[in-house]
């Protein structure tokens, strides 16, 4: 006498799952200086083409030195580094942002209606900074490499991958890493500071993502780079469970 026996689900893989995992990383703020380095190889480009020779001390001491003759460029370099300064130290998001948008426009038309602007671009335009090839190429060149170090090595040593029904974070020097369920799970892109995130971070932005089940979490992840795109592929990985494709599922009783 023979007996029938159903098909039985036992397991169950996904195997796009398998293929696909989408890894965040958090980089600090030195990510976003790199118009400072930039605009530094700009102007010593500019002074290597224009610049003149003038010589300093006397005798065994002299040292001859390329500059522009323009003393707009100091003012351009130290105007963007201060800039940058105030940017990645102060944050401003949301509807706050609109509001310090609004300000200087009202105090800049303010500034018209009084008839400022004049003494104001005239005392700038007597500023007076010359900043010689070297300055240029040394200080570019050393914040080059820190922002390189930082961006492509440091801030990755520690990561958040996303899988199919799964988070990981770990740690690449130690090589500790937890797993969390990423059912239930929330992911949330934090308000744009417009200044940082979209003038400097070219579309970067912070995540706070919140964990639910036996092992709940919060984490705040700040500057991620593109975070538009990260968080659609996060939303669309953590909503598939492994046993989403009907097509992998092995039943028992059923031929391989």
């Amino acid at each position: 006498m023979s007996a029938v026996v159903n098909p039985q689900p036992v397991a169950r893989v996904t195997s796009a799952g398998q293929a696909e995992q989408i890894t965040v990383y958090s980089h600090s703020a030195i990510y976003y200086w790199w118009p400072v380095w930039v605009v530094g190889f700009a102007l010593a480009l500019v002074t290597y083409l224009q610049g003149v020779p003038v010589t300093f001390g006397d005798g065994e001491y002299a040292r001859k030195v390329l500059i522009h003759p323009s003393h707009n460029l100091g003012v351009i370099f130290t105007f963007v580094l201060l800039l940058v300064i105030l940017i990645t130290h102060s944050t401003v998001r949301g509807a706050a942002s609109l509001t310090v948008i609004v300000t200087l426009i009202a105090v800049t038309l303010f500034f018209a209606y009084m008839n400022w602007w004049d003494d104001i671009l005239r005392a700038i335009g007597d500023l007076a900074m010359f900043m010689n090839l070297g300055f240029y190429l040394f200080f570019s060149i050393a914040l080059f490499l820190i922002w390189a170090l930082a961006v492509f090595f440091f801030d990755r040593f520690h990561y958040y991958s996303f899988r199919p029904g799964q988070m990981v974070t770990g740690a690449v020097l130690g090589g500790g890493e937890q797993t969390f369920d990423t059912r239930g799970m929330s992911v949330e892109k934090k308000r744009d500071d417009l200044f940082r995130h979209w003038v400097l971070g070219l579309g970067s932005g912070d995540l706070h993502i919140a964990t639910t089940g036996a092992k709940k979490a919060e984490f705040v992840i700040p500057n991620v780079l593109f975070v538009g795109s990260k968080v659609e592929a996060i939303q669309r990985l953590t909503a598939i469970t492994p046993d989403d494709d009907s097509k992998t599922v092995m039943k028992a009783g059923a031929p391989a």
